[in-house]
């Protein structure tokens, strides 16, 4: 016990440290919401991987995922690693770097307005943002409540309370600077933690191939007659699982608090760097997270899912771990769900002051009030999660990716099609935008009141959301070619920012010769 005591009173004091330390850069709202946009590639892609990877993922999605579909539950990984990490550096980092340092956003609505010019999708956009951003955060603390019990044998509530206090301490001091310097140190630990995790589970289970070969011998007939089907390479339920991982990889590419880290990146260097980092980053925590719950079944005889329902299933496998190996685990998970935390109140409050209170409701905001306002927002948003949690979990309501999965399918699949085609295509149109919009709000909220109601196929809240995510793909481009075109003169002012020309070494590009 005095080991777990000693390690997390170092942990806490390095995270409030960190914030004490940035204050000086969270001076003025360049600098508390996007640090200056001056960030270097390793703080950039550790905060892109521990805004992504939270307890939500450790705890709800691992052992779920890994019960149901075995073994191949490591393909959500390998898509988050590949999908939701590579492929957005890829397509959006620079692209959303240059345009939004162009049009002076520093938010997506920001974005929004001023790339299709309108307010009304600026309210709207920060409206959804507001609605299912608050979700989303009071479930990043269910996670803890298995684990600190297992640990610590500590009130859930005295958990949530500590956790959200020490998040709101350093954000508020240091905002967005300490958030990525922390997400840094966060990140280390975790992947640290996970590989040390996978080794001690797999070893308590005979090993690496003895723990394949356990797996093989699992059946249930309720999901699969066929032998050895949680340890084949697809699993028992192929087209659910790609539906997972539509929406844990592509998913990231339309959430405002995994978009908002490219609006910060220092250069050109910081965005391959940063490319390579954070994919790596996801495989092995993405990747191991999957992995190790894929093993979950090898533990049925210690798990009632009946009773105490799937988020039982990871704290389950580590409870017979050595107590520095399960302090590790709890600080691992502490930092997944700081970090997320610490990047969803962020995000919610610097979009709800610069996008809804500033211009509409206070006409003239300085910047130091601007400021003070998105610090008073941090307290109320995490005050809103921490009595959310508390609430659902006195009532009982276990699972993790219920949450979770209506809010990233409400948000990703409003504005990941807008938010695209926006940078890419200058046919894009406003009311493009809008059928996004009311699309994915209007089935996400459907699916909460009227699942039964939906086509099986996606009754479940993730297979909705990743459906209005791909829908939105095919929405967008369907409207704005049958509505009236956006006007030129705005939409070639908003992509003369990629016409500009900037000197490059030879290695990068060949001198023209005539």
């Amino acid at each position: 016990m005095a080991i777990k005591i000693i390690m997390l009173l170092i942990f806490f004091g390095v995270m409030i440290g960190i914030g004490l330390y940035c204050r000086k850069n969270a001076t003025d709202v360049n600098g508390f919401v996007l640090g200056g946009r001056s960030v270097g590639p390793w703080l950039t892609a550790f905060a892109y991987g521990t805004s992504y990877f939270s307890a939500v993922i450790f705890v709800g999605y691992a052992g779920q995922f890994g019960w149901k579909y075995g073994i191949s539950a490591t393909w959500v990984g390998i898509g988050n690693a590949l999908i939701g990490s590579l492929l957005a550096w890829v397509i959006l980092g620079r692209r959303t770097r240059i345009m939004t340092q162009h049009l002076d956003s520093a938010t997506m609505p920001q974005f929004f307005s001023k790339r299709f010019g309108s307010e009304a999708l600026k309210i709207c956009a920060t409206l959804i943002i507001f609605i299912f951003m608050i979700p989303y955060t009071a479930s990043l603390y269910n996670g803890l409540s298995r684990l600190f019990g297992m640990a610590f044998d500590i009130d859930y509530s005295i958990c949530v309370i500590v956790m959200a206090v020490l998040t709101g301490i350093y954000v508020i001091a240091g905002g967005y600077m300490a958030t990525a310097i922390n997400d840094f140190v966060q990140g280390l630990i975790m992947l640290v933690g996970i590989v040390g995790v996978i080794a001690a589970v797999l070893k308590s289970q005979g090993g690496f191939l003895a723990a394949l070969d356990g797996m093989a011998r699992v059946s249930d007939p309720t999901v699969s007659e066929a032998p050895g089907i949680f340890n084949s390479f697809f699993g028992p339920d192929p087209f659910n699982l790609l539906c997972v991982v539509i929406l844990t990889s592509l998913g990231t590419w339309g959430l405002p608090q995994m978009v908002q880290k490219f609006y910060a990146i220092r250069s050109e260097k910081s965005i391959n760097a940063g490319t390579v980092i954070s994919t790596f980053f996801a495989f092995v925590v993405a990747g191991g997270c999957y992995f190790l719950g894929g093993f979950g079944r090898l533990f049925s005889d210690k798990i009632d899912i009946a009773a105490n329902g799937f988020d039982s299933i990871i704290p389950t496998m580590l409870s017979g771990l050595p107590d520095f190996l399960i302090a590790v685990v709890v600080i691992l998970v502490l930092s997944a769900s700081m970090s997320t935390l610490s990047s969803l109140v962020l995000t919610s409050s610097s979009t709800l002051t610069l996008d809804l209170i500033k211009g509409h409701m206070v006409k003239e905001m300085d910047e130091k009030r601007q400021v003070f306002i998105m610090r008073a927002f941090i307290v109320v948003f995490i005050a809103i999660s921490v009595v959310l949690a508390i609430i659902q979990y006195k009532s009982n309501v276990t699972f993790i990716a219920q949450l979770m999965g209506v809010s990233w399918g409400a948000m990703a699949g409003a504005f990941l099609a807008p938010f695209l085609y926006g940078l890419y295509w200058k046919g894009t149109s406003r009311l493009g935008c809008w059928a996004s919009f009311i699309f994915s709000v209007v089935v996400m909220t459907a699916n909460i009141f009227v699942r039964p109601q939906f086509p099986k196929a996606i009754q479940s809240p993730i297979n909705a959301g990743a459906f209005c995510m791909l829908a939105g793909l095919v929405i967008v481009p369907v409207v704005s070619v049958l509505t009236p075109k956006p006007d030129k003169k705005m939409v070639d002012e908003a992509f003369s920012c990629y016409e500009k020309k900037v000197l490059v070494s030879q290695r990068e590009a060949l001198e023209d010769v005539e």
